[in-house]
């Protein structure tokens, strides 16, 4: 056995038993004081009906969610970086983020939000739609060919637009709508619930699926698109799609979750590092270390201030950063 493929082996291991692993501690731990044989027993329908409630309708569809959200961001983040040549590209450079938070945010301001409603996360889907919509309109009438140069920046205008509209919602708003919208826009998995669960599965899993399947032709467009061309690859069929389909990823994970940074920015590139750049490895090894991570950021989001919950977008921010410039420091040494 090769020793890439050993490589590749052991970090196929390593990933899939740090999901299990950290789903294991997201379904033990929490606010409520639960035993792990409590635990079980709640997960196998017996305990309290309280033990059964917090374990079965709190802890484990968040956890799902988190597995879920997390592997879209980066697998999303991992195929932006490819389709852009961009080490610096992830969901949120794209616009969505923006499209989505404005969504959030004018629902929010115009009192259509409940404590039960799903107003909100449609709205947010809405905004991030439009904001896809957008920034694939002007990169086609900009070059039908899809320059990704013209992509990104049309991104990083749409993003602004949407940035400046919120600005002007929340200046026009009441205290409390300020404050729900930050709080939101900050990034959260406390609104899990089965519904949001099969929602996002339903959008995140088969999209999955197509940009995995898209590996080869991303590892050939990394070589040049004419060569790529020359060797069998529609490469702007797969762009497009490619685009379209990686946006839905982290527009429905945003609608749910809120804004969560650096999942698809910093878990590609540390992917990338111990795997290589081959896209058939690199895309669902990113998935399962995104949700790793999210997964984890959410316990300790849940646990540092208990009862006191931290918005997980800061806990992903905290961790991310640090994190970033030590991957930069060192792949500039290399």
């Amino acid at each position: 056995m090769s020793r890439s493929l050993t490589s590749h082996l052991s970090a196929w291991v390593l990933l899939v038993l740090a999901v299990v692993g950290a789903s294991c501690l997201s379904i033990r731990f929490g606010a409520a004081s639960l035993g792990t044989l409590e635990v079980i027993d709640a997960l196998l329908g017996g305990g309290s009906p309280t033990d059964r409630f917090i374990v079965r309708e709190l802890r484990l569809p968040r956890t799902l969610l988190g597995i879920l959200v997390g592997g879209g961001l980066a697998l999303a983040g991992g195929v932006f970086q490819a389709l852009l040549r961009n080490p610096l590209a992830e969901p949120y450079i794209l616009g969505i983020s923006g499209g989505s938070a404005a969504g959030a945010v004018l629902l929010l301001s115009l009192g259509w939000v409940t404590a039960t409603s799903w107003a909100l996360p449609l709205g947010a889907f809405a905004g991030a739609g439009l904001a896809i919509l957008l920034v694939f309109g002007v990169a086609l009438s900009a070059d039908r060919r899809l320059d990704v140069r013209v992509l990104l920046l049309a991104g990083v205008v749409v993003g602004a637009f949407f940035s400046a509209c919120i600005a002007v919602i929340l200046t026009l708003s009441d205290a409390p709508t300020v404050r729900s919208a930050v709080l939101w826009m900050m990034g959260s998995l406390s609104g899990a619930s089965w519904r949001s669960v099969g929602v996002v599965a339903s959008y995140t899993l088969p999209t999955a699926l197509v940009l995995v399947a898209l590996a080869r032709p991303l590892n050939l467009m990394a070589i040049g698109e004419e060569t790529a061309s020359h060797l069998g690859t529609e490469v702007e069929r797969v762009k497009r799609i490619a685009y379209a389909v990686a946006s839905l990823i982290a527009a429905a994970g945003v609608a749910f979750s809120g804004i969560i940074g650096f999942v698809g920015l910093i878990v590609p590139h540390a992917v990338r590092l111990v795997v290589g750049s081959d896209h058939r490895q690199l895309l669902p090894l990113s998935f399962l270390a995104g949700a790793t991570f999210l997964v984890l950021a959410d316990l300790l989001a849940r646990l540092v201030l208990a009862p006191v919950e931290i918005p997980v977008g800061a806990i992903t921010a905290l961790l991310g950063v640090p994190f970033f410039l030590l991957l930069l420091r060192r792949s500039l040494r290399a």
